[in-house]
């Protein structure tokens, strides 16, 4: 079971959406978390996949689940500055004041004045 874990979080990292596509499909849990409460859509989030998270968002997964430190899958992408995985995230109804700090917080500390122009639209 580890090992089938492991290879799902990897699929996440690495963006391979139709792998990950298929396990979900056949019973893997959407919002599987790792031992630090990170997501499949966060892992793919931060590492800037928008297939992989339009994917998991298709079938259902949390767009505001935050991992064990308090951080949302849209902070993350905010922080890498990923725009297609924001404007996914946001068309999923992700809330960019959830988390710690949150994506909010995220743009205003890294001068994203784009990131908080659109959050300030919501």
């Amino acid at each position: 079971m580890a090992e089938l874990a492991t290879r799902l979080f990897d699929m996440a990292r690495h963006g391979d959406t139709a792998s990950l596509d298929a396990h979900v499909e056949a019973g893997v849990p959407v919002n599987l978390c790792n031992d630090s409460g990170d997501s499949l859509l966060m892992l793919a989030a931060y590492h800037g996949h928008a297939a992989t998270v339009a994917a998991l968002l298709a079938r259902g997964a949390d767009a505001n689940r935050a991992n064990d430190r308090g951080q949302s899958p849209l902070a993350g992408a905010v922080f890498k500055g990923e725009d297609a995985v924001v404007h996914a995230l946001l068309a999923a109804g992700a809330d960019p004041r959830a988390g710690t700090p949150s994506a909010a917080d995220t743009a205003l500390m890294f001068d994203r004045e784009d990131y908080s122009a659109l959050f300030d639209r919501r």
